[in-house]
């Protein structure tokens, strides 16, 4: 398998070695295997425990820059620079389908709840939602003006998020595709989006090297977390809603307190940018992906 796992000697948190830069991480629903997307053109499975490597997912011609697992465990997603997504099943590493369509890159992609649709984001301004069971293309979603960076369901899957080079977050309804909302705020692209477990609050992290909390009701601005110095490449809320990581081009991992925007924690570690971060199901561990060729798995108390 060739890669170790290195345990800090504060114990704080354990380094799995990769062989080239992570750009995406993920944890599978039980929470004991994590997905990693890398600049090698590789998915790689790693079981949490111990850090060992289960298995690497060979096929894409490009970058893997975003991974998601199904809510049931059985399927993993990975967009690439390669324009496509690709399905693979967990269990043995089999290719069940390549999306295809795109004409230019793949940001991100995430399952509805009901594991039913997958949404994708791409470099060419659109979002695509597509059938999981079989890769039939159902809808595109258009009207950003720049690259769509990232994409999340809500947690009762009737409206999904986007966030996109040109500035803004946009709410769609996923039955048919209407524009619901356009949050304006940040001045700079959004990197990444992600809802809050109760649906109410939808975080953004920008270019703009700020985190923004909006309440997804009517959109309204709640608060701006400020603190990183370089861009927010990611941001994730523990699966109880009350603290939310955020990754950042300036190295670091900060965990922010929902409800009043207290930074609580700042994981220094990380040599390169951190470009993407997951809280394990039962929110005990956070995991980070970084430039530097390391995933990191961070204990939370």
């Amino acid at each position: 398998m060739g890669q170790q796992l290195v345990i800090e000697v504060n114990r704080t948190h354990v380094r799995i070695e990769h062989p080239a830069p992570v750009y995406s991480v993920a944890f599978s629903p039980d929470g004991q295997t994590l997905a990693s997307g890398s600049r090698d053109h590789t998915v790689r499975l790693w079981r949490v425990s111990d850090g060992t490597l289960l298995r690497t997912l060979e096929g894409h011609t490009g970058p893997v820059l975003s991974v998601a697992f199904s809510p049931d465990g059985q399927t993993l997603a990975s967009g690439s620079f390669d324009n496509t997504v690709r399905l693979w099943r967990v269990s043995d590493g089999t290719l069940l389908y390549i999306l295809v369509g795109y004409t230019d890159w793949v940001y991100s992609v995430a399952f509805s709840p009901d594991g039913q649709i997958l949404a994708s984001g791409s470099y060419n301004n659109t979002v695509r939602l597509w059938r999981a069971a079989d890769g039939v293309l159902l809808r595109t979603l258009e009207g950003h003006i720049g690259s769509v960076e990232s994409v999340d369901f809500s947690p009762d899957g009737q409206t999904l998020a986007s966030g996109s080079r040109d500035g803004t977050v946009r709410l769609w309804r996923v039955s048919d595709g209407t524009l619901l909302s356009i949050l304006k705020g940040h001045t700079n692209q959004v990197l990444s989006v992600a809802f809050s477990s109760d649906r109410q609050i939808l975080a953004s992290g920008s270019h703009d090297t700020t985190v923004r909390l909006w309440r997804v009701s009517d959109g309204t601005l709640l608060r701006t977390l400020e603190g990183h110095t370089d861009w927010v490449e990611s941001v994730t809320f523990s699966p109880d809603g009350q603290t939310l990581a955020s990754g950042s081009d300036d190295n670091t991992v900060r965990l922010w307190r929902v409800s009043d925007g207290t930074l609580l924690h700042t994981l220094a570690g990380h040599t390169n940018p951190v470009w993407s971060v997951a809280f394990s199901p039962n929110g005990r561990t956070l995991a980070s992906g970084s430039y530097d060729n390391t995933v990191r798995l961070w204990q939370i108390d």
